[in-house]
């Protein structure tokens, strides 16, 4: 089979096929908006069209190409492994490549984590890691944040801080107690019974980019320790990396009981996961030789997964990309600052490494306040479409509202951006938001043609 001229043979129908089998309502989403674009390749952080315009990813498939796309030390390694017939997956078998990435994660971790168990997603680590705690703590409650995003499967819905995704799914699992982010007296609170097996957090919430004060991380691992309490650290987006330090958790000190791992550890290809934890809780777990197999998940240590893995840390090492990341992440933050007092609509900028967020809000002169109210009347968050669309359009920026209802745009640019690439993302941003101050531009026919539609998607829900 020649994948890419059945790719191509059938590129004209991808939206006939996603309208009839797959999800249709995104096909929607995608023509509403106009991000319907057809990419037809990708090298790095660039996505090519048929035209072949270059765009600047700085979405990441949601963090999972940190190193770009088709890297090919990536490549490589794993044409190394369909090469070699390797027989991997036998089950009843020990994998070789499995054993030297969790040594190699496990050097990277905090003192004491040094066992892993490795899956499929970052859903499926924090499915994980709930039930390790469960089982080594013989409590049940787990506290989790408002706005935290831990997962779409059941448990890790349990302890998604967002009623977008929750609502309508009945009630999940019992026992889950939701405090505010940053707020240690609220978690504090939620300790007092000495029950609670767990508390979850994203050391940075990805959706919005919310940054903790210096002092919540480490206090709240005190807290936890005092009433006898696992830390469970969700650096699923966070990690590897991605804000300048290989673990987020690294910039105050905190070294958890248990990590989970996703996205970037792919290397862009083979989906995987891994949970990070201290030995006396997967012993726990796998306490005695009839429950070896207590716990498991068929492709989760397959060969391709593990050499994509190891050759990630590889890329990482080699071409310094932590180090990266905090340098060009810092250089946009400062350039981001600066434009704050320049445009009235932004209203703040935040991140640490390269995840990055520009806050709107609600603009102090009578023009541009009537103009916000328009969108936000329509649709809360909408506004930040007239930066992203722009930003796709004019720039050839691939960018992202950081969730619902908030008019937050989230960066998540892959870990080898040059120079040249920070500018570009410097000028385009600056420019967009420029734009969006010019009422009565191209950019606000747009505001009214986003308003109008999402009135009238709302007026077709409630008939």
């Amino acid at each position: 089979m020649d994948v890419a001229s059945l790719v191509a043979s059938h590129g004209d129908d991808r939206f006939t096929l996603h309208e009839r089998h797959l999800n249709h309502q995104m096909v929607r989403v995608l023509r509403t908006i106009g991000f319907d674009i057809d990419y037809v390749r990708a090298e790095g952080p660039y996505l090519f069209d048929r035209d072949n315009n270059r765009y600047l990813d700085l979405l990441s498939g949601w963090g999972v190409f940190a190193l770009g796309r088709n890297h090919p030390t990536v490549i490589a390694a794993l044409e190394s492994v369909l090469r070699a017939n390797l027989a991997h997956l036998v089950q009843m078998d020990l994998s070789t490549l499995a054993g030297i990435l969790a040594e190699r994660l496990a050097a990277r971790m905090p003192p004491g984590l040094d066992k892993a168990f490795f899956c499929s997603s970052g859903t499926e680590a924090v499915e994980t890691a709930l039930k390790i705690a469960r089982r080594s703590t013989g409590r049940s409650k787990v506290i989790y944040c408002e706005r935290g995003f831990h997962g779409l499967t059941l448990g890790s819905l349990s302890v998604n801080g967002d009623e977008y995704f929750r609502d309508g799914f009945g009630e999940l699992l019992p026992g889950m107690i939701r405090v505010p982010f940053n707020d240690l007296p609220a978690l504090e609170r939620a300790l007092a019974g000495n029950d609670v097996a767990a508390f979850i957090f994203e050391p940075i919430i990805g959706h919005g980019v919310f940054v903790p004060d210096d002092d919540y991380l480490p206090e709240a691992a005190r807290l936890c320790r005092r009433h006898g309490t696992l830390v469970i650290a969700d650096e699923v987006q966070t990690g590897l990396g991605r804000t300048g330090r290989f673990l987020a958790v690294e910039h105050w000190g905190v070294e958890p009981d248990i990590v989970c791992l996703a996205k970037a550890l792919s290397g862009g290809f083979i989906p995987s996961g891994a949970v990070m934890m201290r030995r006396k809780l997967f012993d726990a777990l796998f306490d005695r030789m009839e429950r070896a197999a207590v716990h498991g998940s068929t492709f989760s240590k397959n060969d391709l997964a593990m050499a994509a893995g190891i050759a990630t840390l590889d890329v990482i090492d080699n071409e310094h990309l932590v180090e990266n990341a905090e340098r060009m992440g810092a250089d946009l933050l400062s350039e981001f600052a600066a434009l704050v007092d320049r445009f009235e609509f932004l209203h703040a900028v935040r991140g640490k490494g390269l995840m990055l967020a520009l806050e709107f809000g609600r603009p102090q002169s009578l023009k541009l306040r009537t103009a916000w109210k328009l969108l936000e009347t329509a649709n809360e968050g909408l506004f930040c479409q007239l930066i992203t669309i722009p930003l796709l359009k004019k720039h050839r920026i691939l960018t992202q509202v950081a969730g619902s209802g908030l008019n937050v745009v989230k960066l998540l640019p892959p870990l080898v951006i040059s120079d040249a690439d920070r500018q570009w993302i410097a000028d385009g941003v600056t420019d967009v938001i420029a734009q969006s101050h010019q009422v009565g531009g191209a950019v606000w026919d747009l505001g009214k043609t986003l308003a109008g539609s999402a009135l009238k998607s709302r007026r077709t829900a409630s008939a």
